[in-house]
């Protein structure tokens, strides 16, 4: 059977038992015992100098440390798998990772997707249309996407709200992890929940593009047939990895474990949206203040190291603190948790935390000079809780001129 080939929709869409018992608020955000990372990147020599090049390359495009957003970008640069991924999606090829990474520097200079503030995109969230909670058996994070619940219209705010509940399923990937599973369920959608062509295209670049080697696994279920047929017309564009990682109506109790999986799927994970639950826990979680930086559960700012989830990031904040603190988290449950009191941090000053990071190379006078690209106002709205299903409106021609090379996500 092609990876292409619709399974029946019975094994992604079983019959939910009505006397399923009582549900649950909890939001699951760290993996229970038992749930390993079992997939971890290898490399051999050549590739490893591969790599250094690349870093010693965006050494030259690090901001000077007087520019406010010097701390966050450097935070970026400096996550263990930040090169490794652009080099795998670059099939180390050195300039293409280059060209990558350079173009992603510039995106994230301009979106600051690290510091969107919670508030912002708070609204998009209270129908429950992406919910992250759980793991996949290989310890991925669960992001579901449910068209069916959308609740506004198109807009900036719904890319802003896109790109905060990615980075968000990159802060709960455990230490080891730094790929996630999205769980796209087409399940009652229609034209007048889903987005525009233009907008699913608009967001579909900026995971194929800004987020390279971020998508463990894509699986979409109750997929209708116009979804299968454009994907199975596309085929021979599309990047044989990026392909491989894509699974219509599977048996998602072959990929997650039923403890971990909503009812709604075969699982026995009976959670029952609140917003008021959700929002705080994942939040709190991250340590997110209300303008988008980092907060200790104590009120205090930092910047967290990335790479390890930001479970394994405050851990090491405390331990540089003497401390040990358990981020509300027990038994890998998020509980509903209240609010701090939390201070307003301004990125114009030097963040106290600013010193406990490893110091950049200092710029040299030929230290190559990076463009800021067009402000992201120019650019389409979109929610891509539908991206696949806006893919496929597209016409063939439409998706050569938008994509004529493979790229992979």
């Amino acid at each position: 059977m092609g990876i292409f080939t619709r399974s029946p929709a019975s094994s992604s869409s079983p019959t939910v038992d009505k006397d399923a018992g009582p549900t649950t608020k909890e939001v699951y955000l760290t993996p229970r015992e038992g749930i390993t990372v079992t997939k971890k990147w290898t490399y051999d020599d050549e590739q490893l100098k591969k790599i250094e090049q690349l870093k010693e390359y965006t050494a030259t495009l690090l901001l000077p440390e007087s520019d406010p957003y010097y701390v966050w970008e450097k935070r970026f640069l400096e996550d263990v798998g930040t090169h490794a991924r652009f080099m795998r999606a670059a099939k180390w090829n050195v300039e293409n990772g280059k060209k990558r990474i350079k173009s992603t520097i510039e995106w994230r200079r301009e979106f600051r997707p690290e510091l969107i503030e919670p508030d912002d995109v708070a609204i998009e969230a209270e129908t429950g249309k992406i919910v992250i909670s759980g793991f996949d058996k290989d310890g991925r994070p669960l992001v579901y996407m449910r068209p069916r619940h959308e609740n506004t219209e198109t807009s900036p705010r719904q890319i802003r709200h896109l790109i905060y509940v990615l980075e968000r399923a990159i802060d709960i990937c455990p230490e080891g992890q730094d790929q996630v599973s999205i769980i796209v369920d087409y399940k009652q959608a229609t034209s007048n929940n889903t987005p525009s062509v233009s907008t699913g295209l608009q967001s579909l670049n900026i995971l194929q593009h800004h987020y390279v080697e971020r998508l463990g696994r894509g699986l979409v279920v109750n997929m209708p047939w116009w979804i299968n047929a454009f994907f199975s017309a596309i085929q021979p564009f599309m990047d044989p990895i990026t392909r491989d990682k894509i699974r219509f109506n599977p048996k998602l109790v072959e990929l997650i474990d039923a403890d971990q999986l909503d009812r709604e799927y075969g699982g026995d994970y009976n959670y029952a949206f609140d917003k008021d639950v959700y929002w705080p826990a994942v939040t709190n979680f991250c340590n997110i203040a209300e303008d988008g930086t980092r907060v200790d559960p104590q009120g205090r700012s930092f910047v967290p190291a990335s790479g390890n989830g930001a479970a394994w990031a405050l851990k090491q904040h405390e331990k540089e603190l003497g401390e040990v603190k358990t981020n509300g988290v027990a038994n890998g449950v998020a509980k509903p948790a209240v609010a701090e009191a939390k201070p307003e941090v301004e990125l114009e000053t030097k963040p106290e935390v600013d010193a406990k990071i490893a110091p950049a190379a200092p710029a040299s006078a030929d230290q190559a000079e990076l463009p800021l690209p067009p402000s992201a106002a120019e650019a389409p709205a979109t929610d891509t809780d539908a991206v696949a299903d806006n893919l496929a409106k597209t016409t063939i021609a439409e998706a050569s001129e938008t994509s004529p090379a493979a790229v992979k996500i």
